[in-house]
Order: C-alpha cells, then sequence, then structure tokens
C-alpha cells in the first residue's frame, strides 16, 4: 500500500506579525517545518511527501528540503489562498498510485509517531480518520451579533480535532471534487458531507498547532521536555 502525506503550509502568520510564513518561524534554531518534515521522513508508514507553500515562498521551502535532506518529499508546489485550496493542490500532486493520503498541518511539529501510526492503521481500517481530543473547558455557544450566550453544550460530547486526519484516496479526492463548501475548517468536513463515517483516534494534548506566539513558547517547553 502506498502511502503519501499531504502538508499544507500556506499560512502567512499575521498573528505573529512575521514578514515570512508561519512555517518558517524559528522553533529551537529551525524552521517549525523542519521539525514536522522530520516526524514524516522518519516514518517507516510515509512514502512520500507533497508539501504545499506559499507561492511567494517556494524557494525558500525548497532550499529547505536540500538542505536537511528531506528525500521523501516528492514536490514542492504552491498552495492556494485558503487551507483547502492549498489541500486541494497537494491532491492534484499526488502519485496515481497512492491508496492512502496523510494530510497534517505544516505548524504541528510535536506529532508522536505513535499516533501517526496509529492514525494510518485506523485509516487503513475504516477510510477516514481523524485524530482528536476531548476538550477540557466548558463551550457555549454564543450569539456573535449580541455576545449573549444562547446554550451550554455537553462537554463529554465535544472533541478539538486535530491533525494527522487520514484517508483513502478516493474518498478524498471524492470530497474536494463534488461537496461544495467553500472554506472547510478541516478536510473530515467534506468527507462527512459525503455520509462517510469519521472513526475518532483519541491524540494528544501536546499536538498543538503553532497560530501565535504563545503557542511557540509553548512547543519550545514541550520540545526541551522531550530531551
Amino acid at each position: 500500500m502506498n502511502i503519501e502525506a499531504i502538508i499544507p503550509t500556506a499560512g502567512l502568520g499575521r498573528r505573529f506579525k512575521a514578514k515570512s510564513p508561519k512555517a518558517l518561524v524559528r522553533l529551537q534554531g529551525q524552521p517549525i517545518v523542519v521539525h514536522t518534515l522530520k516526524i514524516f521522513e522518519k516514518s517507516s508508514w510515509i512514502d512520500g511527501i507533497i508539501l504545499v507553500a506559499p507561492r511567494k515562498y517556494l524557494p525558500a521551502f525548497r532550499e529547505i528540503v536540500y538542505r536537511y535532506h528531506f528525500h521523501k518529499v516528492k514536490k514542492v508546489i504552491a498552495g492556494g489562498h485558503t487551507r483547502s485550496k492549498s489541500v486541494k493542490n497537494g491532491l492534484k500532486a499526488i502519485d496515481a498510485d497512492t491508496d492512502l493520503i496523510v494530510v497534517h498541518d505544516g505548524v504541528r511539529p510535536l506529532l508522536s509517531q505513535e499516533i501517526l501510526a496509529k492514525a494510518i492503521k485506523l485509516g487503513k481500517r475504516f477510510g477516514a480518520v481523524v485524530t482528536a481530543v476531548p476538550v477540557k473547558s466548558t463551550i457555549k455557544k454564543v450569539n456573535k451579533k449580541m455576545r449573549v450566550v444562547q446554550e451550554t453544550l455537553n462537554r463529554d460530547e465535544l472533541w478539538e480535532i486535530q491533525t494527522p486526519q487520514v484517508f483513502k484516496k478516493g474518498i478524498l479526492v471524492k470530497a474536494y471534487n463534488t461537496v461544495k463548501n467553500l472554506n472547510p475548517t478541516d478536510d473530515a468536513m467534506l468527507v462527512e458531507q459525503l455520509g462517510v463515517k469519521v472513526k475518532v483516534l483519541e491524540g494528544d494534548y501536546k499536538n498543538i498547532k503553532i497560530t501565535t506566539p504563545e503557542d511557540l513558547r509553548i512547543a519550545e517547553i514541550f520540545l526541551k521536555g522531550s530531551k
């Protein structure tokens, strides 16, 4: 079975007030995306990687692939204006003989090999899998305009969705080609609308997505603790 990963990294890091994309912000002396790519380069489950980056920064990402000897990165391609468009571009670059696709955020550099392997195994069995953790806080639905509480949601039924998300190629391609959703917040959202049941794998609270300077400091602490 051929398994390939799509790593979208097209976010521009406006909350960082950085001059470069989030994935190029340094974490322990290396760009965030380097830490992420090392996970997939090391995994025996992954046969190839499609790295999706902002068009303007393609030379910088290609230089990273060359400098750090990421041999599994088959292509570095331009992303779109949204995450979903970037993943769709990645799907077009996947090898024809690929059976299973792993989608993982380029700015989630703390994914464990154990969780990645479990997600792939479940993906082979169920065809659609998301990694997630139960929410810790009370979640309330709030009227956006009036800023008043509409209801308190049942915390026992709420999970924070992460990546990796794993899909059989045919399912994910069909979802992106047929479901009309202008800006889905994750890939499973499209697959769900096909009527496909998505299996949930309990992940790791350390598997954070770095979107703010505070997240970067937390990631630094986790990385230091793992050494």
